[in-house]
């Protein structure tokens, strides 16, 4: 009869989650889920506006959308710009994938550059607080749904020292991919979507093309460049199915190059107002552009990571180019990297 009693307690606790009903606190380990071990408080449900680039603005009804589950260990920033651990949590709630996924996307610069790689979010709270992902970081990722606006929160406890986490009191946005968490900021109410707003231009079936270095910049100003790697920095190989969105399967090679992270690091610090708000926008000989968050490169905790790859000398698609490990599709695998851009 015990027996029959904790299969039905598991199969309720299954039933509920599959249903989007909150699982009833499991306290006796009847299932194998440790995320489910205390309860969950409800942070309210944000009213929340899309505005920007998009034909169809307005407010987004929650209530038709699916709700998701993350689970993250945040930290944050101290007053000596080291990270400080601050809890971990289960969050309930709404990802950005599926708030944004039936907005028409109208590109103000879509005459010129009309894919959508360069386009980029903003998220705005009540204070005024504003943190940004990329619209790659949203849409193309290997694991989807890791960004969300959290309306239902639950502790992480330890099962030794029963660590009681303070709980968040508002609805609160998460990025779960993030190692340090200075996104997650509460109270969002406005999305709204943009597209980097350099010009460039666009030369497309430039072939063969070649650029021999990277030109590093921060606003206006050329803060560096990088026409070979940096000496002290090893090389990683990445095996991967590369397969784009528009062509399908490119190839099954691995690709080899450093960790782009670290040869930025000298010339783009590691900060707060980065990691909320930083973005870059990788740019190719041709013009073909990405946009990347500086959170995304910068700040990960899945050890996904963009790599800088060296071609032969001269070769076409060289010298440098970018690959996305993180993405599903190849659409970010800029070739031919002439410039990277830090802010507008």
């Amino acid at each position: 009869m015990k027996e029959l009693t904790i299969l039905c307690a598991v199969l309720l606790l299954g039933a509920n989650v599959r249903a989007g009903v909150a699982a009833a606190v499991d306290t006796t380990d009847a299932t194998n889920d440790f995320y489910d071990n205390t309860e969950t408080t409800a942070l309210d449900l944000p009213a929340l506006e899309i505005a920007g680039e998009v034909s169809n603005p307005g407010a987004v009804d929650l209530t038709k959308l699916t709700k998701r589950s993350v689970i993250v260990k945040e930290t944050l920033l101290d007053a000596e710009n080291k990270d400080k651990f601050t809890g971990a949590y289960r969050y309930d709630g709404y990802s950005l994938f599926d708030i944004l996924n039936l907005s028409v996307l109208n590109k103000k610069n879509k005459g010129e550059f009309p894919p959508i790689i360069d386009l980029y979010v903003e998220v705005e709270n009540k204070k005024g607080e504003k943190v940004v992902f990329s619209w790659g970081e949203l849409y193309y990722p290997v694991n989807l749904h890791k960004i969300i606006v959290a309306t239902d929160v639950s502790r992480i406890v330890p099962s030794k020292t029963k660590d009681l986490w303070p709980l968040p009191e508002a609805p609160r946005l998460v990025a779960a991919n993030d190692l340090v968490t200075e996104r997650n900021i509460s109270d969002p109410v406005k999305i709204t979507v943009r597209s980097y707003p350099r010009s460039f231009p666009v030369e497309k079936g430039m072939s063969p093309m070649y650029s021999p270095a990277v030109k590093l910049f921060s606003g206006a100003e050329k803060v560096g460049e990088l026409a070979d790697y940096p000496a002290e920095l090893k090389t990683d190989t990445f095996n991967t199915i590369f397969y784009g969105r528009g062509k399908g399967i490119h190839s099954t090679s691995p690709f080899t190059g450093v960790m782009l992270k670290d040869a930025l690091k000298p010339y783009y610090p590691f900060k707060r107002a980065n990691l909320r708000a930083g973005l870059f926008c990788v740019t190719a000989k041709d013009g073909y552009r990405s946009a990347v968050s500086y959170s995304e490169l910068f700040n990960r905790n899945d050890q996904q990571e963009f790599l800088l790859v060296k071609t032969a000398p001269d070769a076409d698609g060289g010298l440098f180019s970018l690959f996305p490990a993180p993405d599903f599709f190849s659409d970010r695998a800029i070739r031919s990297i002439t410039e990277i851009h830090f802010g507008d």
